[in-house]
């Protein structure tokens, strides 16, 4: 009970004292508390907006013909896309687009109506403005729509053409009923894709960088081994380890709860899970992140700004390795590898998984066992590197 006692004891000291390094430090504290918040405030204000309505474009007719007519008449019928200018010819049309009128420009072509009275494929141009990912999606989404329901016109059509018509020519035309559901994502938006996969990786770099950034300013000031403790120096020294990590794991715990599940709702994204599963998931999570964050920080990190230039450059990396952007099964071997030595890989995958599609934690038992063995082995590797620092002094006493 004593040894108990004295080991909790122990925990305590080390808790604390972290506890008072990381007040101590204004830039600790504004990346533990504000950035965490911050940026998924304002990256769902931003994306708030799932889709662009009412896109202005222009329409070149060279055709004048029943059929262009009818698609453009269906085209201004679209959600996304409103015809607000008729021009001429292209220059006209680009002039328009250069001065933000419009975002996308429909040509279509002279043979038009002479290929497809000769049942020969026809051609419609489209041209999107590319400032915005929001107008390019807004002008194929609604030209497409309308591509698919005049192919379809067009083929009862040539149905009747034949003698074809009635529940004949619709049966010919589509043989297997089908409805399209877009699942998880309703509104076909591109933050409700994005943001998820954001929050994750907000919360891994802001919490890699801030121990990252204690364990530089140690180095970089020459204190006598500040990290470990002079009265646990001498004992098992994985107690300085537990210490400091339910230091950072006490701070980020409500920081998750905010971030991940109180903000979303705040912003109507999908979220199918409950905050119990959610958070039982983050618990590996925010270990391994923090064990990462403290084998890299006592090893390799000797100045206070060397994170900040790291954490500039891995963000956008770490977003490709989860595979939200490129498949993983698309990926190269050796990239699949290197991206588990990163526990933002199974934690991206894993909480879109619980939060957005509701999974069971059955259902990401794969992500969940792999952050505890990154968890595992990340507490070893963070032992041992203070291990390392009380034999060889890397710390040079000031």
């Amino acid at each position: 009970m004593n040894r108990l006692r004295l080991n909790l004891y122990d925990i305590w000291e080390v808790l604390s004292a972290e506890v008072r390094r990381v007040f101590a430090d204004s830039t600790v504290l504004l990346i533990f508390f504000i950035a965490p918040l911050l940026y998924p405030l304002i990256f769902c204000y931003m994306y708030r907006t799932e889709n662009v309505q009412d896109l202005p474009v222009a329409v070149i007719d060279e055709a004048v013909c029943d059929a262009s007519k009818r698609f453009i008449h269906k085209l201004d019928a679209t959600p996304e896309i409103t015809v607000t200018y008729k021009c001429c010819n292209m220059s006209e049309a680009e002039e328009l687009l250069k001065d933000n009128k419009i975002h996308a420009i429909f040509y279509i072509p002279k043979d038009f109506s002479a290929r497809l009275a000769s049942l020969r494929t026809a051609h419609i141009g489209v041209f999107a403005d590319m400032s915005s990912f929001y107008y390019y999606k807004a002008a194929l989404l609604g030209s497409n729509a309308v591509l698919i329901d005049e192919m379809h016109t067009i083929e009862l059509e040539r149905y009747g053409m034949e003698g074809i018509t009635g529940e004949a020519a619709r049966v010919q035309l589509q043989p297997v009923a089908h409805e399209e559901v877009t699942a998880f994502n309703p509104t076909g938006g591109y933050g409700s894709f994005f943001l998820p996969a954001l929050m994750v990786l907000v919360i891994h770099q802001t919490l890699f960088l801030g121990i990252c950034l204690l364990c530089g300013e140690t180095r970089e000031n020459r204190r006598s081994l500040q990290i470990i403790p002079a009265r646990l120096r001498t004992r098992s020294i994985h107690r300085v380890t537990i210490g400091r990590a339910l230091c950072y794991l006490l701070i980020y715990t409500p920081i998750c709860v905010m971030s991940m599940w109180f903000i979303p709702r705040w912003f109507s994204l999908p979220q199918l899970g409950n905050l119990y599963n959610i958070m039982v998931f983050l618990l590996p999570f925010l270990l391994a992140v923090i064990f990462f964050g403290m084998t890299v920080g006592n090893l390799f990190v000797r100045q206070k700004l060397t994170p900040m230039l790291c954490f500039a450059f891995f963000s956008l990396v770490l977003f490709f390795l989860t595979g939200m952007v490129w498949p993983q099964c698309s990926m190269p071997k050796i990239w699949l590898w290197l991206s588990y030595i990163f526990p933002s890989t199974p934690g991206v995958q894993g909480f879109i998984k619980v939060s957005s599609m509701g999974a069971s934690m059955a259902d990401v038992s794969h992500e969940y066992l792999t952050l505890w063995i990154q968890a595992g082995f990340y507490f070893i590797t963070a032992t041992f590197s203070l291990i390392l620092i009380k034999k060889f002094k890397f710390f040079n006493a000031k």
